[in-house]
């Protein structure tokens, strides 16, 4: 079995690699549809949210203000650092008892798609990280258009994060994304094909 860490910034395409890994046959563990668990309503996150980062983030249903917290965040390291220590623990151990299952029916190859992958690889035991590239510049550019952002707001949520070119350098494997689907499929497959036992 192979573990595949595979990373991106934001915007450059990381789930788009993800959905082709998928098609061919990878299992792929989505870390944001595991931090949507684990911060749903009644959960121990949401509590601990509230405590730690103030009542304002929770809806008065008790589910989490997504759009209120994300904007106030990626304008707030310290604010982005707590809600960090609050998810990433549990997100990590959701992962890990999937993995397990996983790798217990046999899978071949299990990708874990995370995108603070590198900000804290120490918590990932992955036999290689996969780096989805796209420039900050074009990073930015597909924010705006993606999301409905001012350049200002694209500026902020892209800086909130590692420098893609610090990314580049730490990651084993570069999937370049700045030229268009055909050619990030082609790249995807033939990494995907080279990990496939012959």
């Amino acid at each position: 079995m192979r573990l595949i860490g595979l990373t991106g910034g934001i915007a450059t395409g990381k789930s788009t690699v993800a959905e082709i890994l998928r098609s061919l046959g990878a299992a792929v563990i989505d870390a944001d549809v595991l931090a949507h668990e684990v911060t749903a309503r009644g959960t121990p996150a949401i509590e601990a949210i509230a405590a730690g980062l103030g009542p304002e983030f929770v809806r008065p249903d008790g589910s989490l203000d997504r759009p209120r917290l994300a904007e106030r965040v990626f304008a707030d390291r310290a604010l982005l650092e707590r809600l960090n220590a609050i998810v990433h623990p549990r997100v990590r151990d959701r992962m890990a008892e999937r993995v397990r299952e996983l790798a217990a029916a046999g899978a071949p190859v299990i990708v874990l798609d995370v995108p603070l992958l590198l900000e804290s690889r120490q918590a990932y035991d992955v036999d290689a990280v996969w780096l989805v590239y796209a420039p900050e510049p074009l990073q930015i550019e597909r924010l705006m258009a993606r999301n409905a952002l001012s350049r200002e707001q694209a500026e902020l949520r892209v800086r909130a994060q590692m420098p893609i070119e610090e990314k580049r350098r730490l990651a084993d494997v570069v999937i370049d994304n700045t030229q268009d689907r055909d050619a990030l499929r082609a790249q995807v497959e033939a990494l995907y094909r080279a990990l496939l036992p012959s």
